[in-house]
């Protein structure tokens, strides 16, 4: 079997404020073959690396991403929510601090100069305000750095990643799904997509679904693994890259299974 690759979601999460800079330069320093992250456009153009539509939950504000500029997002602090109980005697700003894509794209520019080559993975939020241009502003960003190593756009909706290849036909494109709809089950998605995107959910209940997408020509990435039982399903299973918040952890399982 070929080597599994482990994309850390939005970043070494379970160890690091997600989205922050510490919780990527962690991913990376643990081994990740990859970093996932998600994408949303501010009030003011700016993509910024939030999960949900309003920054409630992972900020001391409140307010949706798409409302808020970036200077209020600036002040705001991201990490405290998940620092609680440590009470850190000095506040890092690589812990606290909002995380746009433009600098996320530097770090991966940093560490491949430096010899430590991570692939990324980003996926564009929707339904937004934005509509298409977030993609817009995406592949822009992208065209800018001309980063080195691989990047790939994933989505839930295939509208999204219509857009990214009508702009952008060199990038890999992954359609993300939470349940697995009846035209789907053969292996088939939508046209130009090259990479299934099933939640392990999907996975755990149709474990053929795996052989059907790849004999289709597809390469199969799993979110979100965490746990050791599922990871050695889809190490078993033979997908192609696992998305996680414990990198470090599964990539030390899958040493053990020899899938690295």
């Amino acid at each position: 079997m070929r080597p599994l690759s482990v994309i850390a979601h939005r970043g070494a999460s379970e160890d690091a404020p997600e989205h922050t800079l510490a919780a990527y330069r962690k991913a990376i320093e643990d081994g990740a073959h990859a970093l996932e992250c998600d994408v949303r456009l501010t009030a003011d153009g700016h993509l910024v690396c939030v999960h949900d539509r309003r920054v409630n939950r992972v900020s001391n504000g409140r307010g949706a991403v798409s409302t808020l500029e970036l200077s209020e997002l600036a002040t705001l602090d991201f990490g405290s929510w998940k620092d609680a109980d440590e009470q850190p005697e000095t506040e890092d700003p690589e812990r606290a601090s909002v995380l746009t894509l433009d600098r996320l794209l530097r770090l991966v520019r940093e560490y491949a100069d430096a010899g430590r080559p991570v692939e990324l993975a980003i996926e564009t939020k929707h339904p937004t305000r934005w509509a298409g241009q977030v993609e817009e502003r995406l592949v822009e960003l992208l065209a800018e750095h001309r980063l080195p190593t691989p990047v790939r756009v994933m989505s839930f909706s295939a509208r999204s990643l219509h857009r990214v290849r009508a702009a952008a036909p060199h990038l890999p494109t992954v359609y993300l799904m939470q349940f697995l709809l009846p035209r789907y089950r053969d292996g088939r998605l939508p046209v130009g997509v090259g990479i299934a995107g099933p939640s392990v959910r999907i996975v755990r209940n149709h474990p053929e679904y795996v052989i059907h997408a790849q004999r289709a020509g597809h390469q199969v990435h799993v979110w979100t693994v965490d746990d050791p039982i599922d990871v050695e399903l889809c190490a078993r299973l033979g997908v192609d890259a696992l998305i996680t918040n414990r990198p470090q952890q599964v990539l030390s399982q899958l040493s053990d299974l020899g899938r690295l």
